[in-house]
């Protein structure tokens, strides 16, 4: 069997949940292909898609957080796609496809298959729709938009899905939450929807010894009497990544626990000041590229913190879980499904930064020890989230397609 697998860049939670499925179909006995827009070797098509929303975005902070899809390529000829027997599509949006590609893609007779992502599919245009609902009923009044109305462009492109979605793709979401909305809204309330987790390579992402924990933390720096906690984001000031919200908590915790010895990695886009405004010791990691050393930065510390505020699957709890490391963060988005309280972790309510700080608290001072919370974590990637488990799934999806 064989499957081309699309995603507009081989970067990103997307792209690396695409790459590592890419890698993990195999371990079953499927071939897989991915496809990106660096293969199609057409930029263009990015521009003109920023340039075509620019007359109607609020301000410049929601410039790519809502998507128009007017531009992007026609892929029938290509010839991944011409040998694939299923094409399975994940973020495809900025360029990569249009509306009208992913219709056309249909006429190849081939199955389709689309893993989401976000909330794109499934809205007028927007990723993330925050508190707004109306996309169960059929968009409209958008508030990313500089003049939001009934027949604005977000209900326009509604419309437009609407009228060009081929009936016949099998939508698959990471995590139960995103399906569980995909299937309230008006677009794909009729759709066959299933959850199927990204898959992650629990030989690279695994637990290490005290010694080579300790040996880590030697190399960076960091005080040995200190808890090590763990905060990842591609861009730290994205609001909802919840960076803010993790300063909030750690003011408290210092606050209500002032001989706690803690420090803090950060892995992602940051700079001086901004860090500079923790209560605790920072060690800025930046950009990480490779698995190996992205591993060890997880399994060297104490706890993962996530305070996102909108979330899917997050890969970032699925490699903390791998690694042995145990996560705190908020109830939000598919992350209960992947932690849960006083197991691999501890979840406040959304936004609650006290609740965020005794979690914090809790794992690293709790009655349980942290080496409990640790075998839970890696259990659980185990069990749910390993190369077999989530490519036997999606094999299964792919052969039930085939034969009907």
């Amino acid at each position: 069997m064989k499957v081309a697998l699309l995603n507009t860049y081989p970067h990103g939670g997307a792209g690396t949940a695409c790459i590592r499925l890419t890698r993990a179909l195999p371990e079953v006995g499927v071939q897989a292909t991915m496809l990106t827009r660096d293969e199609v070797g057409k930029k263009w098509p990015f521009y003109a898609e920023r340039l075509s929303f620019l007359p109607f975005e609020r301000d410049k902070s929601v410039r790519f957080s809502f998507s128009p899809a007017n531009f992007g390529a026609d892929l029938r000829k290509t010839p991944a796609l011409q040998a694939a027997d299923v094409i399975h599509l994940h973020w495809v949006n900025q360029g990569f496809l249009s509306l009208k590609s992913i219709s056309e893609l249909s006429k190849l007779g081939k199955p389709l298959v689309w893993t989401l992502h976000d909330m794109w599919a499934f809205t007028g245009g927007c990723h993330y729709s925050g508190d707004c609902t109306r996309w169960q009923q059929a968009c409209g009044q958008c508030p990313y938009l500089k003049n939001p109305s009934e027949h604005d462009l977000s209900n326009r492109v509604w419309r437009r899905k609407q009228a060009l979605f081929p009936k016949n793709i099998r939508f698959v979401s990471c995590s139960a939450w995103l399906a569980g909305l995909a299937r309230e809204s008006s677009l794909l309330r009729d759709c066959a929807i299933e959850d199927i987790p990204n898959p992650i390579d629990t030989r690279l992402f695994a637990p290490i010894t005290d010694q080579e924990r300790l040996s880590i933390r030697h190399r960076m720096g960091v005080p040995e009497d200190s808890f090590l906690l763990l905060f990842v984001a591609m861009k730290i000031g994205e609001v909802r990544k919840g960076f803010h919200l993790l300063r909030a908590a750690l003011e408290h915790l210092r606050r209500q626990q002032p001989d706690l010895q803690v420090s803090l990695l950060v892995m992602g886009k940051s700079d001086p000041e901004t860090l500079a405004t923790l209560p605790y010791p920072v060690f800025p990691l930046g950009l990480v590229q490779g698995a190996a050393d992205l591993a060890k930065a997880y399994a060297a510390a104490d706890a993962f913190v996530i305070p996102s505020l909108e979330d899917n699957l997050p890969n970032t709890v699925m490699e903390s879980l791998a690694c042995g490391t145990p996560v705190a963060g908020f109830r939000t988005g598919g992350i209960p499904e992947m932690v849960t309280d006083a197991d691999q972790g501890f979840l406040a309510n959304p936004g609650d930064t006290v609740g965020l700080a005794d979690s914090i608290h809790t794992l690293l001072r709790g009655a349980v020890p942290l080496s409990a919370y640790r075998l839970a974590a890696r259990r659980k990637a185990l069990d749910c989230y390993a190369n077999a488990v989530v490519g036997a799934r999606y094999k299964a999806l792919y052969e039930s397609l085939l034969n009907r």
